[in-house]
């Protein structure tokens, strides 16, 4: 389990003794495709890591409408902001788009961790602010670029090198909500 956290962005900087503190709490989770891991609005006391398949994060509109906010894929951490909130609660749903494979971390237990070791602090927040730097780079990409660009630009990440022709790796609605077209 060490040698999947290390795969992480999140957890690659950290130590031995902290990763291996981490794996002995982390609890494996597998999911069929259309599995719920968590609602949105329900309390927010886990944080996850995708080992395999492909994990939607969505917000639900009071209409019902669905929103695609991300795919997680596998080496990807998701939730763990919430853990520095007093009363967190998760601002999406999780849901599996094919069979996926979490390890789920307990947050307090976590920020515990936190609290006895600033030098961890700092290696988490660089983890976290070049995400978050990602995160404002997308932004800019739905809100900036024309649809046919943003769909273009997907295309362009999800194509192989060596080929001319691939398949989507999730269906073409949930790529168009993601893409805000």
């Amino acid at each position: 389990m060490i040698e999947e956290l290390r795969r992480s962005f999140l957890f690659a900087d950290l130590g031995e003794n902290q990763l291996r503190r981490i794996a002995n709490h982390a609890v494996r989770v597998r999911l069929n495709e259309g599995d719920a891991l968590f609602e949105q609005g329900d309390p927010a006391r886990r944080f996850y890591l995708a080992l395999s398949g492909q994990i939607k994060l969505f917000r639900l509109s009071p209409s019902g409408n669905e929103k695609v906010i991300d795919i997680v894929v596998p080496g990807i951490t998701f939730g763990e902001a919430l853990m520095f909130l007093e009363r967190p609660h998760y601002p999406v749903g999780a849901q599996a788009l094919q069979p996926s494979e979490v390890l789920s971390f307990d947050s307090l237990d976590f920020a515990d961790m936190l609290k006895g070791s600033v030098e961890t602090c700092f290696v988490m927040l660089g983890s976290m602010s070049q995400r978050l730097r990602m995160q404002l780079r997308e932004i800019d990409e739905l809100s900036l670029q024309s649809a046919t660009c943003r769909v273009a630009s997907y295309l362009v990440k999800q194509a192989p090198v060596d080929s001319d022709v691939f398949e989507l790796p999730v269906a073409k609605q949930v790529v168009a909500s993601r893409l805000s077209v």
